[in-house]
């Protein structure tokens, strides 16, 4: 059972770390939603062709408030948090569990 417990414990470590990235990039994406980029620089492409798919399917699902305020990039910040806490920890207890041969 061991090598399912680091199984698990590899998969939820990664599954954290991605998205962790995912999470910066979403605030960078916010971020750079306040100035106005050079739509032709590498980097401000990249962040727009990773995040526009999921920004874009929660945009057309959640009403916009205030002149346009877009809620969006605090959605996805919450699931991406609600993932690391409750999916990625679920992963380590049972990892933990099955070490302990519970």
């Amino acid at each position: 059972m061991f090598i399912l417990a680091n199984f698990l414990t590899a998969l939820a470590y990664i599954l954290n770390l991605i998205l962790g990235i995912y999470m910066w990039l979403i605030i960078a994406r916010a971020l750079l939603s306040w100035v106005n980029p050079d739509p032709y620089n590498p980097i401000v492409r990249f962040l727009y062709n990773v995040t526009e798919p999921l920004l874009s399917t929660l945009r057309r699902r959640l009403p916009l408030i205030y002149g346009g305020l877009d809620l969006s990039p605090i959605a996805v910040l919450v699931f991406i948090m609600f993932c690391q806490y409750f999916l990625v920890e679920s992963l380590r207890d049972w990892a933990v569990m099955l070490r302990r041969g519970l």
